[in-house]
């Protein structure tokens, strides 16, 4: 039996050592992006999960201050919440004004809040409407509709968390069957909303049953709105919709994957 020699030069053979560390680094690199944590100006410790090439938490934020760490005003009066909406002002709450509410399904702030320029801590940011198109995409064409298809949107099982919502007997809901839940691992709970209307009748609703989340993006049509995200329990997609930016809503934040920390 007669073998073939292979001779490289030595800047071959410096070549391909460059490419095999370049693979190696690549593969460790998702390990660490998989595992990464993020931390509020509270202190609050949040894990995450890549999905497509973006890096989300999987918990809703609960911070009460903003990256700078000045507190972000903490509202428990529907009048209140309410009026500094309409002066365009920041504020949150707890549903029900309830903190174990808080620890379980995150806090509720306003679009104003959100919009400061200061929410998320640097690297980070809340996400744009393109964000979540990104993130909805990613798992249509990557198989996690309820029902395997490829061309509709279903992927609300996938996102939703396998407890924490109302439960219900419809085929490819969230409320049906949540131990089929959360395949993506983005562990969505239902936090509800805190309405921006003073003569609501109830000012916060639907915890257990719908999930709402910010994005960063405004309605160009409607300037008093802004885009969100929403889950149903009763239903199987997920929604974008646009809303006042005075609600009470959700948040999480993203990262692109290959955000490269500033060296100090």
């Amino acid at each position: 039996m007669q073998f073939c020699s292979l001779s490289l030069t030595c800047g071959e053979t410096m070549c391909i050592k460059m490419i095999f560390l370049t693979v190696f680094i690549f593969i460790l690199s998702l390990f660490a992006q998989q595992g990464k944590t993020v931390t509020d100006a509270d202190g609050n410790i949040y894990n995450t999960v890549k999905l497509g090439n973006l890096i989300w938490t999987v918990e809703n934020w609960r911070s009460t201050k903003f990256s700078d760490g000045t507190p972000i005003p903490y509202v428990t009066s529907d009048m209140k919440w309410d009026k500094r909406s309409e002066r365009k002002k920041a504020s949150f709450c707890y549903y029900k004004n309830d903190t174990t509410n808080g620890s379980k399904y995150g806090a509720l702030y306003n679009w104003f809040a959100v919009n400061s320029g200061k929410f998320a801590p640097e690297g980070w940011r809340v996400p744009t409407d393109a964000d979540w198109a990104k993130l909805e995409a990613y798992l249509i064409v990557n198989g996690y509709n309820w029902d395997d298809s490829d061309d509709s949107n279903k992927i609300g099982k996938s996102l939703a968390a396998k407890t924490g919502w109302e439960t219900n007997n419809k085929t490819g809901t969230i409320g049906n069957s949540l131990q089929e839940n959360n395949s993506s691992g983005f562990s969505a709970l239902p936090g509800g909303y805190h309405d921006y209307n003073i003569f609501s009748w109830a000012m916060f609703s639907y915890i257990g049953g719908i999930g709402y989340w910010w994005s960063a993006t405004e309605n160009p049509d409607m300037n008093y709105q802004a885009f969100c995200r929403t889950l149903y329990a009763g239903l199987d997609a997920f929604y974008k919709n646009s809303e006042s930016k005075g609600y009470g809503f959700s948040v999480r934040i993203v990262q692109d994957s290959y955000y490269d920390p500033p060296t100090k």
